[in-house]
């Protein structure tokens, strides 16, 4: 079962360091892991890739109180658990892309009264909840744990370019096995398909919300 602790001791068990018997554990190696960890490390391993696992969809209607004064008409508040986009469309079956819109600081900003939006989300229930975690990913995240600790514990001969292959290798093979789990997507309508299905700008069939 993947936790903190089994993270700990997975990147620590990577540069031969003696393992921890608890996240308490008052010992030097610890706090320096706890450096690394508290220093928005969920976020910074999520914001690696577009993590089928961590996926959140939702419905985001223009915001009642901040109307941009140039460019785009509407502006849509990011949610709290968001991490990285991964599709944007008009359509709850992601089947119609937005392709025409900005993103900056918090805010997506579009042209559309509402947006539906894929991302990778650090929610407990997606992304923060460990027990999701794939096998691939999660030895991922060891390797990058490890390669950011190897330096601050002495007495290590351990090579940083050794330990940064290594992290990119992982890295690469979570996002192909990550990639494999995902179900085919076909290309998007052209717009004579579309018009023919009745699928415009103010016309675009059944909306459903999408929370996750």
């Amino acid at each position: 079962m993947t936790d903190k602790l089994s993270i700990y001791n997975g990147a620590l068990n990577i540069i031969g360091e003696r393992r921890l018997a608890t996240v308490t554990e008052n010992r030097e190696t610890r706090f320096k892991l706890d450096d690394i960890y508290q220093n928005d490390m969920i976020n910074r391993v999520l914001q690696m890739g577009q993590w089928n696992f961590a996926a959140r969809s939702a419905k985001i209607p223009a915001s009642p109180t901040i109307s941009p004064t140039f460019g785009y008409e509407f502006a849509f508040p990011k949610p709290f658990d968001f991490v990285r986009t991964m599709r944007i469309a008009f359509d709850d079956f992601f089947k119609q892309p937005l392709t025409q819109y900005n993103d900056e600081s918090q805010f997506w900003f579009a042209n559309d009264p509402e947006i539906f939006v894929q991302y990778v989300s650090n929610d407990i229930q997606f992304g923060g909840d460990f027990s999701l975690w794939p096998f691939n990913f999660t030895e991922m995240v060891e390797h990058y744990l490890a390669m950011k600790v190897a330096p601050r514990l002495t007495g290590l001969d351990i090579s940083d370019t050794a330990l940064l292959s290594k992290w990119k290798l992982a890295l690469k093979e979570a996002k192909a096995v990550d990639a494999m789990e995902a179900p085919a997507r076909w290309a998007p309508q052209g717009a004579w398909a579309s018009s023919r299905q009745g699928f415009r700008s103010g016309e675009r069939g059944k909306r459903t919300q999408l929370i996750g």
